[in-house]
């Protein structure tokens, strides 16, 4: 089962915001700390139920008592540790606020049990590192979240401590996310990196049939992928579908894929990377290549479960991207007055318009916006496929000097883009032996952080209140 939609632009791609040139990939409000990206999820066929060594279900089950397998407790204990009701609260705050707020009362149920599942993850694997004699301190995770917070929000700490107590999360809720990655990131790379073994021979060949590939198109996709068996296939199918419903109302793919993905890619948001066709399974791969940047598909069955997919961007192999121009831009916005008409904001902007059009090169920008009331933002490092699709197209056509058309709102006012400079891209480089080595070498420590994982679940004493 599949489907293919067109998700909002802004939800993965730049904005240029209000008052600012707002550029790069928009983060989610919770932000991944792990700095490697797996390009594909292990995936492998869960047993049948009643095979040769494994669960003995019979066909007619008859439950005894009154327990009812829907309801879920708000907290628990995992090897002695609490988790309240509050760390919940808190994690699922920034989960809302990353779609915008709008989450239903019901679907804000769902969000709570993962988040508690998440909360139960993050826990094990903190308390594994714990064990292994590895310790995250308190300046390191501060360090990360003042990176996060310049980072991902523009602000210093002390404003992303309000702001998150605003929303109805805490510093301290974000934080022990921080430290949860940062110590499973470092038990990886004590306990399983050291005997993860790349031969010369895998790289070699691996770049080769790069090289051979030269002018085909390779994919940035994001996944969300949710394991399945034969008795619980039609629940994760719902469970799938629900999702997509909510993504194509506006929710965050970055949010929901850390929150629900099970691959270990959940932790950049089911970020894969840049991937050929060929490195995907025949299903996703023949659903990929149909897909156009912001498009969303899926649920996607493949063998062992689902997945949901969203084409973030695509290129072709090692070789030039317009796209990739660096541009250098004069953003020049007009504001309207609060209540005004539509029909005097029309004219506005049609001034405004007329005005831009008579400036000769950038060098007269800073005085016409004087001139008209407005303001100038300059940005000298924008790469070109960081922009919004519509406006990709527009400036890739222009000369120096000249404008885009007006965009905007009446809410946001009206803005224009000037371009002032421009430096086409080079042709696209092979990677290098090294690159190539440790992108392999993260894909091998990714799958085995999953089986890593399901062994500190099947080992953990949980208890429920």
């Amino acid at each position: 089962m599949k489907s293919i939609t067109r998700l909002p632009h802004s939800r993965l791609r730049t904005l240029v915001g209000r008052g600012a040139l707002s550029l790069g990939l928009m983060a989610s409000a919770v932000s991944p700390v792990a700095g490697s990206i797996a390009m594909a999820q292990e995936q492998q066929p869960q047993p049948a139920a009643n095979a040769s060594g494994q669960l003995n279900i019979p066909a007619n089950v008859q439950i005894f008592g009154k327990s009812d397998p829907n309801m879920r407790r708000a907290t628990a204990i995992v090897n002695g540790e609490i988790l309240t009701g509050t760390d919940i609260d808190q994690r699922l705050a920034l989960i809302i606020n990353a779609n915008g707020g709008k989450v239903s009362a019901e679907e804000q149920e769902r969000l709570r049990l993962q988040v508690l599942r998440n909360l139960i993850d993050e826990t094990l694997e903190i308390q594994e590192a714990k064990s292994a004699g590895i310790e995250v301190d308190s300046d390191e995770v501060d360090q990360t979240y003042e990176r996060v917070a310049k980072q991902n929000f523009g602000q210093d700490p002390s404003a992303l401590d309000k702001y998150l107590t605003s929303i109805g999360s805490s510093a301290a809720s974000l934080k022990r996310q921080i430290r949860g990655e940062l110590s499973w990131q470092r038990l990886l790379r004590r306990n399983v990196q050291p005997y993860i073994n790349i031969s010369d021979g895998e790289v070699r060949e691996m770049i080769e049939r790069l090289k051979a590939s030269k002018g085909t198109e390779e994919y940035r996709l994001g996944e969300i992928y949710l394991s399945a068996n034969d008795t619980n296939r039609s629940q994760v199918l719902a469970n799938a579908n629900q999702i997509v419903e909510q993504l194509k109302k506006g929710g965050s793919f970055v949010a929901y894929a850390r929150q629900y993905s099970e691959a270990s890619t959940a932790a950049v948001g089911g970020d894969l990377g840049w991937i050929r066709l060929a490195q995907l399974p025949t299903d996703l791969a023949n659903v990929a290549a149909s897909m156009q940047p912001s498009q969303l598909a899926g649920p996607v069955e493949i063998p062992g479960g689902y997945s949901i997919l969203y084409m973030i961007d695509k290129r072709q192999v090692l070789t030039a991207d317009p796209r990739d121009a660096i541009l250098s831009l004069k953003q020049i916005s007009l504001t309207f007055p609060k209540g005004i008409a539509e029909k005097d904001a029309a004219a506005k902007a049609s001034s405004f318009a007329s005005a831009v059009k008579a400036i000769h090169g950038c060098g007269e920008v800073e005085a016409m916006a004087t001139q008209l009331g407005a303001s100038v933002v300059t940005n000298d490092q924008v790469k070109a496929r960081d922009l919004p699709g519509a406006l990709q197209d527009t400036m890739l056509k222009l000369s120096v000097g000249e404008a885009t058309p007006p965009f905007g709102s009446i809410e946001d006012g009206v803005r224009v883009l000037m371009l002032c400079g421009r430096d086409d891209p080079k042709t696209s480089n092979e990677p290098s032996f090294e690159e190539m080595q440790s992108q392999m070498e993260d894909d091998r420590v990714n799958k085995r952080a999953q089986s890593y994982l399901r062994d500190l679940r099947r080992d953990a004493v949980i208890e429920y209140n």
